[in-house]
């Protein structure tokens, strides 16, 4: 890219706004691109950096400085660590840590998944996202699948969509259950109002979840979640829906204090099994809990038991 330039705006040119008079000076880049740069701090119009909106009087002595928008350079190849469970000529099986986002986008343009991909595996960068099959949200920690090769990708895409995937997770959701077992089948899309969110909507895609307690605490469980779709935020939303939303989710949580703290969503994808694309082989993985979702659950077991010994206790 070509080193800063300084501008004089032209008289010519007063009353207009900053990024429409630098457009005109700059023809060859797009408006939004210099928009782009100015809200990045890569224009300064005189000793202060520029607005976008403000109005420029003619005489003004602007400095633009030419860079690539972050979006730009979000596909490219980052020397990231990957805990690799399993790996072959066709498939990459990860365990996500917390807090890794898989694709690229608005805030997190760089450090992803797939930029881990595209260092790792020879070839990804000629595969639709890098080979990514699906999803986990950046705070939802546990196992994915990876494909290698175009082959491996299309037969895995076919898998998620005939539901032979199983994908198990295990969930610390808040309230008490009044059973041990059951599903929700509900549609989920995009909240009719709040756009970063989704909700189960009558329009929405089908979307089943089973679940199943494990163990019931006072004022939480700890919950296995069974997928037979693939819906964004799927647990998130459908355990929400039927009164438990996960411990610790900023978006689904509601306001009532958790029973015990939580940096993020209580959610772990535990296992996972399908069919090799290649060798037709069933093949399952296990992932164990991280140490915060371990020591969660502990501690939720030390709470049950403290609670169990005084009602022992008043009652004798």
């Amino acid at each position: 890219m070509p080193t800063t330039r300084a501008l004089v705006i032209p008289a010519a040119h007063a009353g207009k706004r900053l990024d429409q008079s630098l457009a005109e000076l700059m023809p060859e880049y797009s408006r939004s691109r210099i928009q782009g740069w100015i809200d990045a701090g890569l224009v300064g119009l005189g000793d202060a950096p520029a607005n976008r909106k403000q109005k420029v009087w003619g005489g003004e002595a602007v400095t633009v400085t030419p860079a690539p928008l972050p979006e730009e350079t979000a596909f490219r190849a980052e020397a990231i660590a990957l805990p690799i469970v399993h790996e072959d000529a066709d498939i990459l099986v990860i365990d996500k840590p917390a807090g890794l986002v898989t694709h690229p986008g608005a805030g997190n343009w760089e450090g992803t998944l797939l930029n881990a991909l595209l260092h790792h595996v020879p070839g990804a960068a000629g595969l639709p996202r890098a080979g990514i099959v699906h999803r986990l949200d950046k705070d939802t920690s546990g196992l994915m699948v990876v494909a290698k090769t175009l082959e491996a990708q299309t037969r895995l895409v076919r898998e998620m969509q005939a539901r032979a995937v199983k994908r198990v997770y295990w969930a610390v959701a808040l309230g008490r259950f009044d059973r041990r077992e059951g599903d929700v089948d509900a549609p989920i899309g995009r909240h009719p109002t709040q756009r970063v969110k989704m909700a189960v909507v009558e329009r929405g895609k089908p979307a089943l979840t089973h679940w199943t307690v494990l163990r019931q605490y006072p004022r939480a469980a700890w919950v296995e979640c069974r997928l037979a779709t693939g819906r964004t935020h799927q647990i998130r939303v459908h355990l929400a829906h039927i009164g438990h939303p996960l411990l610790g989710d900023p978006v689904y949580g509601g306001r009532a204090p958790p029973p015990v703290p939580f940096a993020r969503q209580a959610l772990h994808a535990v296992r996972l099994g399908l069919t090799h694309p290649t060798s037709g082989e069933w093949m399952e993985w296990r992932a164990p809990p991280p140490a915060d979702f371990a020591g969660l659950l502990q501690t939720l077991d030390q709470s049950l038991e403290q609670t169990l010994d005084k009602e022992d206790s008043d009652a004798s």
